[in-house]
């Protein structure tokens, strides 16, 4: 029984504060489907979804149907949806090479003689300008503005592409530089929970979700908003009016009950869970968490569980509307009548959550206590390796046995101070904007931790570079108002800037004497930051072990100055009277945290901070950018230049073909990173990406950061695969480092590949588990595609990176039947030939043909990891972007 929208009369209305909206029930349509009320309430939302979309063409009748069956089969359905989320949300790293893709868009429209115009975001995109400062200047009171001053001059050539943009485009908004990080922008002031758009002159009441072009665009989803994080390329789909599409996903929930002990914060909660659903094993699943213990946790505590969704797999980590979410939009300053109406209308479907509420239907169940949560750190080198924090220096030693056993030290001198650095030794302590400062809680406790501290007469010793970078200037106003700044500044956390830095390795450099007593030997020495990821090399490029803390420990270890030291038990240092000072004596109570919170943090203080967010300063002010419907490319700019994506571009695809006597350009293990593949930290003046900028006129000190840089494609994919951590199993280093065949030339992957495209030879990857996990980048896609490489074989990948690489033209293929490229015993000198003729459909088994050097041949069965039609469709165009355009021009004919 298919029954459309319109047969189960679903569209009704409502009436609030004399403004009628008109809804579409998830009641009304669980008289036909009662499964419906069982359904988590993440399934909910899609429900609703499908249900307002329903036409026939892109949402079917059967949609519904498939997610009434899911309430029978507990997740276990293979139906592919369409999802149209009500909004995007972007960061600037990328977001400019997105708003130059539009731009390009543009410009191909105008080179057909079609409207410019007709390239236009059809829902609301909010960009936010938050990675693009860097820790360059720290530990002063003038670090704040000179960063700033320098996050300027570094990038002006992409702020005056954004500030065009937001001049030209309708439907979009930028969030200039200096306001925070654009998740916790979003929770304290863009997030609605319930949505309002006027359409065909009705007002559509709607559940607030969003996609979102950064991995942590799920911390929405702790204010009972979906969403979570894509790659560039499919959130500019969506932008041009594309829907996502998604298979309907397996929902894990998770219980918590009972409540956090005294001393334990939000961060050791967040990595616990982290710790257990990585276990459990949820990619590609949605996380839903229910319960008593919700109404033990904060609003802010459950955005920061949610903001790590990518870290432990899951797609979102979602929380339920219910009390909590009315004071928190009450105390961030939302109007009465949107308040009421997220009561109202979360009631009225279904999506209100109760502690006496009976437990949805979930695909599996995990259950935590929070009375068992412990005091916790994670690391070396992921964030799901969770460590008790009493173990902590033991993990240490364990991590880097042979560098403790020969006890390497160098003797440096610091501000006319000789200091002795050695193994273990904390060189970076920076309480970052992501995971935490979006919660009071721990950015309080870090406060009056620093105040205990500095009374008591503890100091931070010369060689710890200390930031802190506030997630909005909201937490700057009330650290302020509270009066802990000052004890703050006192221990070096002054405010260094207003984005991620350190967290996406913008940790700026180490004092001189220090980067070169740690390479001459081979020190490994760490950092501490209260964010969410530290895989190898992504903080900073010297620095070999990072662990994730909450930002009071990472005040701690700023003081301890060693991960050899038991915090737990070690004095962090000794007092005015020479007696030794430990964690447990300057720890703040929760009720002292409390205290401050009710004193300091009120409604006012958002209303003011928000009132002319998109205005930004002086400076933003004064970008000069025109407002022509077309971009004014410069061939000259090393920062912006046209992709070559629709230059030339035909309206037709051209057929899809095989891949013949293809080359292998890498050979990786398990979980490389998009940070191992993508261009990300700083430039190497020896790598073939400065060696291109040495060419253009660009002295090292100018290079700034890969980030900065994403809307220069030349630049980008002589930086993909070529991070110094990455290892490719051709060669014996690590590094972006291949070999040339049957050259047999050892060389950086980027020539080889420019070698391979002069001989016309396709190319191919081999990887192992989760390749492409971490963060969204889309440069992971967009630089394996103009590296012209062809498909990516794996034992599995990661969402988000498996979705670009097709929205860039590139197939994904797992092994089948067990088999791993150990098997294969690959050297790399191998002819690969993949028949694609198969491939014209989800999930089709294909044949993979090698031949040896030796003239062996093996075949074997590789599974396509296209899995939807959409997604077919997508591969045919040769990727998302062609799609969108060509319907576009379609349409305008």
């Amino acid at each position: 029984m298919n029954i459309s929208k319109d047969s189960l009369k679903v569209k009704t209305s409502l009436k609030r504060s004399n403004m009628y909206y008109t809804y579409y029930s998830l009641e009304k349509a669980a008289l036909v489907y009662p499964e419906l009320k069982r359904l988590p309430k993440t399934l909910k939302v899609l429900a609703e979804n499908l249900l307002r979309f329903e036409d026939g063409k892109t949402v079917f009748p059967e949609d519904i149907v498939a997610l009434s069956d899911w309430v029978k089969n507990r997740g276990h359905v293979q139906h592919e949806i369409s999802f149209r989320p009500a909004r995007v949300l972007m960061q600037d790293f990328t977001g400019v090479p997105a708003l130059v893709d539009f731009a390009a868009m543009r410009s191909a429209m105008s080179v057909l003689g079609k409207n410019p115009d007709l390239i236009n975001p059809e829902i609301p995109a909010d960009l936010v300008i938050d990675h693009s400062v860097s820790v360059d200047f720290y530990a002063t009171s003038d670090a704040l503005s000179k960063n700033v001053e320098l996050e300027y001059q570094r990038n002006q050539e992409r702020y005056e592409l954004l500030s065009w943009g937001q001049k030209s485009f309708q439907n979009f908004h930028v969030v200039p530089p200096g306001t925070g990080i654009c998740h916790q922008v979003n929770l304290e002031y863009l997030g609605k929970t319930v949505w309002t758009q006027k359409t065909d002159g009705e007002m559509i009441l709607m559940p607030d979700t969003l996609i979102g072009t950064d991995s942590h665009t799920t911390m929405i989803n702790g204010l009972a908003v979906l969403g979570w994080g894509v790659g560039g390329i499919e959130a500019e789909a969506a932008m041009l009016g594309q829907p996502i599409s998604l298979s309907i996903p397996e929902v894990i929930g998770f219980k918590f009950t009972g409540k956090l002990k005294e001393g334990i914060t939000a961060t050791d909660l967040v990595l616990t869970v982290t710790s257990i659903l990585r276990k459990k094993g949820v990619v590609g699943k949605f996380v839903e968490f229910f319960g008593s213990g919700l109404s033990e946790l904060s609003l802010e505590d459950r955005a920061t569980i949610s903001n790590m969704a990518p870290e432990y797999g899951a797609t979102c980590g979602y929380f339920p509307a219910d009390v909590e979410t009315l004071k928190y939009l009450d105390a961030t300053g939302r109007t009465k009548d949107e308040i009421e109406l997220v009561e109202v209308y979360s009631k009225l479907q279904g999506l209100w959550r109760s502690d006496t509420d009976p437990d949805p239907v979930f695909t599996d169940i995990v259950e935590l206590n929070l009375s068992e949560v412990e005091p916790s750190i994670a690391g070396p080198k992921r964030p799901q390796d969770r460590i008790v924090l009493s173990q902590a220096a033991e993990s240490f030693q364990l991590a880097f046995p042979k560098k403790i056993t020969s006890a390497k030290k160098a003797e440096v001198v610091l501000n006319g101070e000789n200091v002795i650095v050695e193994d273990g030794d904390v060189l970076i302590a920076a309480i970052t904007s992501c995971t935490n400062t979006s919660n009071p809680s721990v950015i309080i406790a870090a406060g009056l931790l620093a105040q205990n501290a500095v009374n008591r007469g503890l100091k931070v010793g010369p060689k710890v570079k200390t930031s802190l970078a506030p997630g909005s200037q909201v937490v700057a106003e009330y650290l302020e108002n509270a009066g802990l700044q000052k004890f703050l500044n006192e221990l070096g956390f002054y405010i260094a800037g207003f984005g991620c830095t350190t967290c996406i390795g913008n940790s700026g450099p180490l004092a001189e004497p220090l980067s070169r007593a740690i390479q001459e030997n081979n020190l490994a020495v760490a950092s501490v930051l209260s964010g969410n990821r530290n895989f190898e090399g992504r903080i900073h490029s010297q620095i070999k072990a990072s662990y994730l803390a909450s930002p009071p420990l990472v005040v701690a270890y700023a003081l301890a100055g060693s991960l050899k030291i038991d915090i737990t038990k070690d004095a962090l240092g000794k007092d005015k009277d020479g007696n030794p000072v430990y964690l447990s004596d300057i720890w703040p109570k929760k009720e002292d945290i409390t205290k401050v919170i009710r004193n300091v943090i009120h409604k006012d203080l958002f209303k003011n901070k928000y009132s002319s967010v998109f205005q930004g300063d002086e400076k933003w002010q004064k970008i000069s950018s025109g407002e022509s419907k077309t971009y004014g490319w410069n061939n000259s700019s090393t920062y912006i230049q046209e992709p070559p994506y629709f230059i030339n571009m035909n309206m037709k695809p051209s057929p899809v073909e095989s891949i013949k006597n293809g080359g292998i350009l890498g050979i990786f293990g398990d979980s490389v990173t998009t940070d191992h593949i993508s261009p990300a930290g700083s430039i190497p003046k020896d790598g073939a990406a400065g060696r291109y900028l040495i060419d253009h006129k660009i002295q090292p000190v100018d290079f700034n950061s890969f980030g900065s840089r994403r809307g220069n494609h030349e630049v980008m994919i002589r930086g993909t695969f070529a991070n110094i951590r990455i290892q490719n199993e051709m060669v014996d280093k690590t590094g972006g480092y291949t070999i040339h065949y049957p050259s047999k030339e050892n060389m950086s992957i980027y020539d080889a590949a420019m070698k391979y495209a002069k001989e016309k030879r396709p190319l191919v990857v081999f990887a192992g588990k989760e390749y492409g996990t971490g963060s969204s980048r889309d440069w992971a896609a967009k630089g394996t595609k103009l590296l012209g490489v062809k498909a990516v074989i794996a034992e599995s990948f990661e969402r988000i990176h498996r979705s670009n690489l097709l929205g860039m033209g590139v197939l994904p293929l797992c092994f089948a039947s067990g088999i791993t490229r150990k098997d294969l015993c690959l050297k790399g000198n191998e002819q690969v030939n993949i028949e694609l003729s198969n491939a014209m459909k989800p999930g089709a088994i294909l044949s993979l043909e090698i031949k040896y050097e030796n003239g062996v041949t093996k075949k074997i069965d590789v599974q396509s990891r296209i899995d939807t039609a959409m997604e077919l469709e997508y591969f045919l165009h040769d990727g998302i972007l062609p799609y969108a355009f060509r319907q576009i021009v379609t349409q305008a004919l």
